[in-house]
């Protein structure tokens, strides 16, 4: 920490002229790095303050914000502008109200009751007035009937015995694991059936049957993009399922089309990258759809697990450049390690002859040394290598 002494100034020494107020102005100190401070907080021991009167006191200042400027022919670069924060897109909103929630059903015990016991009232109504067959009544050994005939007490007997079956049977249904109901009455709705077995349920209400299972959806190829911008064609895994059935059935004219199309829109804004083009591939673009797919399908009521590249290719307009692009990339990739090995093995041929003293070499002999061996490793990795010699006693007979 560094200490500054202050000395005063010829001006500092004169006298301050007095305002109309009685007060003088205060004195300040300003640099492009601090606020503006009154002196007077930092010298208390000034004596000049000792001989100020009792009301004159130096006027308040409000201190201003401290801006630093950029000092010219410095260097100093000008702070970069922080970037604006992203606008999150708007999430589809749907009646709040309109939440799944569990209808009260009876078991299917209940409808079988009721449905026997309509049976009967219309037989007993027939045997009443007199018109159920003379066979009918032998086999269920009922006397013979009075013969009052059809009359008003008759027919309603009919009517209320006819609407108590079709009551008792028109309700039952049978509850499957994997699927629901979503029932309705009269344009409203009044709930969902996740039972399963035999149950009975009001024949008043509208049912319609929804699939709730885990299912998966494999898409065709969907236009894409890599992150350089080149056309891609991309088909994807999506696993899902249905978790409001009141929201993905009435709040939306069809949901699998819906979820269809929002994975369509993710992939217009998620650049993918080819496999083998990076350190995740694809597995990175799988996470951030999986994240833009559930945000705007769970206020629609489905659920979404994962979102995942299958299939990346490129578009068939730029596919035979990319191809070539590959190879080139591949060979290129393959020479570059190729000539860092034999570097690597000239430098530590050349190491070793010298470091354990088998030859002195000057700097001309060094570098044809080095050349040679270069020719000798790149020949012997680039091409196979070839059959030894066959000596032979003329051939040795023939070099003596």
């Amino acid at each position: 920490m560094s200490t500054t002494t202050h000395t005063p100034s010829e001006s500092e020494g004169r006298p301050h002229p007095v305002t109309v107020a009685g007060t003088r102005p205060a004195r300040l100190i300003r640099n492009e790095s601090t606020t503006e401070i009154p002196v007077h907080l930092l010298f208390r021991d000034d004596p000049g303050d000792r001989d100020r009167p009792e009301g004159d006191e130096p006027a308040r200042v409000t201190p201003e914000p401290a801006v630093v400027g950029r000092r010219q022919g410095t260097g100093e670069l000008p702070r970069a502008a922080r970037p604006a924060p992203a606008r999150r897109r708007a999430l589809p909103r749907i009646d709040p109200e309109l939440a799944e929630r569990e209808v009260r059903v009876l078991p299917g015990a209940a409808g079988v009751l009721a449905g026997a016991c309509g049976v009967t009232g219309c037989l007993a109504a027939s045997w009443w007035a007199g018109v159920l067959p003379p066979l009918a009544a032998q086999a269920l050994r009922l006397p013979e009937p009075a013969g009052t005939g059809l009359g008003p007490a008759q027919w309603a007997a009919y009517a209320g015995a006819g609407l108590l079956g079709a009551a008792g049977f028109g309700g039952l249904a049978r509850g499957r694991t994997g699927r629901a109901w979503v029932v309705g009455l009269f344009g409203r709705y009044r709930g969902t059936v996740r039972r399963t077995g035999l149950l009975w349920v009001n024949p008043l209400l509208r049912r319609r049957r929804v699939d709730v299972r885990l299912r998966h959806w494999r898409s065709e190829a969907i236009p894409a993009t890599d992150p350089g911008g080149t056309p891609l064609r991309v088909a994807v895994l999506v696993v899902w399922r249905v978790r409001d059935t009141a929201r993905a059935v009435l709040g939306l004219e069809d949901h699998e089309r819906y979820l269809r199309e929002c994975v369509e829109a993710a992939l217009a804004r998620v650049p993918v990258e080819p496999a083998g083009g990076g350190r995740r591939g694809p597995a990175v673009a799988g996470e951030t759809l999986t994240r833009l797919v559930t945000a705007e399908t769970g206020p629609a009521g489905l659920e979404v697990f994962s979102v995942r590249p299958l299939r990346v290719e490129y578009a068939p307009e730029v596919a035979a450049a990319m191809e070539r692009r590959r190879i080139a990339a591949l060979d290129a990739r393959q020479r570059a390690s190729m000539l860092s090995s034999v570097v690597d093995s000239v430098e530590d041929t050349v190491t070793r002859l010298t470091t354990r003293g088998l030859v002195e070499l000057d700097e001309s002999e060094r570098k044809v040394l080095v050349r040679d061996l270069t020719v000798a490793f790149c020949a012997g990795r680039g091409e196979p290598p070839s059959p030894p010699p066959v000596w032979t006693c003329s051939s040795a007979a023939h070099n003596l």
